[in-house]
């Protein structure tokens, strides 16, 4: 017998959100995960980080930020407020997978990950604080964002696809060096948080603890992994090509392309322009584009069948799925193929 007393069986019966709520809803999360990272990276290069010297408080006696604490206490309490707006966006999502029929149970655990990822960054982010800026810790509240961001691409993905068990659009191998290139961009990003570390933008005004490796140093092993990135996009792309893979996944890989040629053309701005502050916030954004890119790649390479259909899907399946290919243009997979 259903629970009278949960809410969200209580929402389920008034209201039934269709499959294409669901995955705005799922996409919104997405869009606010950039968000964060680019209010997160504004408050470092505005020198805001301990615009508010405390931490849930923004100062010992104030909740908010005072007149004296001047722009700096308002970046930084922005972009704490920001938080309340993204758990708001999560819970739509999370109330909307819930109530929809057929219930998929995938995405509302998806939902509370990214909830719980949240919470956790912002206990992170207050340690952070307290710590005077520790870069190391700066660094893994950065990670936590991406962790953020990797949940809410996947439930994106998984609220426009059914609950099959995963069957591979391409052979093993091909799915093999599309999940290289998500490790190499992983450890591109990890990189770019040792930089932001070692660099010049320590996030506020004060002398501020940074990571001692050398910075030009680091920056070369930065650009390194770049190119490993970028030649791994190049091999997917021609392999894409060579198997007749579907159209969706070689698509991406051309957005991939244009994500990549923006950052080059960032990063060079940065290096001759003296790492500016507005350029370096472009070079996030982008950053988290390109992310979004490989993860999408990656995913779209396999097949979990249609949305399940509810109230408001009569006939046809209500996500997009790759039609099969016929003949020989049919992809083969590989004996023992990846089911993941």
């Amino acid at each position: 017998m259903p629970n009278t007393w949960n809410p969200f069986e209580l929402i389920a019966r008034r209201w039934q959100p269709s499959a294409a709520f669901v995955r705005r809803a799922a996409l919104a999360t997405v869009v606010m995960s950039v968000v964060i990272v680019v209010t997160g990276g504004a408050v470092r290069l505005t020198q805001s980080g301990l615009g508010c010297s405390t931490w849930p408080k923004c100062t010992p006696d104030s909740l908010t930020p005072t007149a004296a604490m001047g722009i700096n206490g308002l970046i930084e309490f922005g972009n704490r407020l920001l938080t309340y707006v993204l758990c708001a966006f999560i819970g739509v999502f999370i109330i909307a997978a819930r109530a929809r029929a057929p219930r998929r149970r995938s995405l509302t655990r998806l939902g509370w990950a990214m909830f719980w990822v949240v919470m956790g960054n912002a206990v992170w982010g207050g340690i952070v604080v307290l710590t005077g800026l520790n870069p190391y810790l700066v660094a893994a509240h950065f990670l936590l964002t991406t962790a953020l961001l990797t949940v809410s691409v996947l439930a994106w993905r998984r609220a426009a696809e059914g609950d099959e068990a995963p069957r591979d659009l391409v052979a093993r191998p091909v799915r093999q060096l599309s999940g290289l290139l998500v490790l190499a961009t992983g450890a591109l990003t990890v990189l770019g948080t040792v930089v932001t570390g070692a660099g010049p933008h320590a996030g506020d005004a004060k002398k501020v603890h940074r990571i001692p490796v050398d910075w030009h140093e680091i920056t070369q092993l930065h650009v390194d992994f770049v190119y490993i990135v970028v030649g791994l996009s190049v091999a997917l792309w021609f392999t894409l090509r060579a198997v007749k893979a579907p159209a969706a996944p070689r698509r991406m890989v051309l957005e991939l392309f244009g994500c990549i040629a923006l950052q080059g053309v960032i990063g060079y701005i940065q290096y001759f322009a003296g790492l500016p502050e507005i350029v370096v916030g472009l070079h996030m954004l982008v950053s988290t584009l390109v992310w979004i890119c490989v993860l999408r790649i990656h995913l779209a390479l396999r097949d979990r069948g249609p949305v399940p259909a509810g109230a408001d899907t009569p006939s046809a399946p209500d996500a997009e799925v790759p039609a099969p290919a016929s003949g020989a243009d049919a992809p083969q997979p590989a004996a023992g193929a990846s089911s993941r």
